[in-house]
């Protein structure tokens, strides 16, 4: 998959100051880090914009404390570029940039969701929850940094279950790009009523190296890089 995307003719820079500038925060997977969006964030430098990963580790730790950092980044980022932020997350990063758009619509300007079960994040495949679970009883047990049982079906996970359902601020556009080849997610899951609903044909895996994947950013991160709105961390 990585050969046929480096060959491509998406992957090449035609406009390499296109992104001017731009920031973008790049959320990974759940059980992935920043390592794995290492091919996307190289293919963001290379047309001008700001990529940035998220430092959360391999994704498997509380909700809560995940969109905190996730804001934290957000923040950073707006900060250095005095713009806002587009926010690209795959997966389970897709649903926590979601609710990170909803607390701090200020500093985004725009979010795509890959693979990203936003209606029902328990609603994956059933190998995914147990490993859920798995984690939350290794928390039970003293092991730092994983999901527990409040983020599974306490306060946390109504709190942010209800963040997923809030609409999104009508300032921040959204598109979310699901496969019916997903044996991961439901691609029903990813049916966002406030995003644009995209097609691709990759698996759940693959979509963040897929040619198409990459053909639909191209086109609305120049779309997105265009924002007259000044954030609360502006240059003046």
């Amino acid at each position: 998959m990585v050969p046929r995307l480096v060959r491509h003719p998406v992957w090449r820079a035609e406009d390499p100051g296109r992104g001017a500038g731009q920031g973008v925060l790049l959320v990974p997977g759940f059980g992935f880090g920043d390592w794995s969006l290492r091919l996307l964030h190289s293919w963001l430098d290379a047309r001008g914009y700001r990529p940035l990963g998220t430092r959360t580790g391999m994704n498997l730790g509380c909700t809560a404390a995940l969109v905190e950092r996730i804001e934290q980044r957000l923040e950073e980022l707006a900060r250095t570029t005095g713009r806002r932020v587009i926010v690209v997350g795959q997966s389970r990063g897709g649903w926590l940039a979601r609710i990170a758009a909803v607390r701090r619509p200020e500093l985004v300007r725009a979010l795509v969701m890959l693979a990203s079960p936003v209606l029902d994040p328990l609603g994956v495949h059933a190998r995914g929850i147990d490993l859920a679970r798995a984690l939350v009883r290794a928390s039970a047990w003293g092991v730092p940094g994983l999901l527990d049982a409040d983020c599974f079906g306490g306060d946390c996970y109504r709190t942010n279950s209800a963040l997923l359902r809030t609409p999104l601020p009508r300032p921040v556009p959204a598109v979310s790009v699901f496969s019916r080849r997903d044996a991961v997610v439901p691609w029903q899951l990813c049916q966002d009523p406030c995003a644009d609903c995209v097609e691709v044909h990759s698996s759940h895996v693959e979509m963040g190296l897929d040619p198409e994947v990459y053909a639909l950013l191209g086109e609305r991160l120049a779309r997105w890089s265009d924002d007259p709105r000044p954030t609360p961390f502006a240059v003046r």
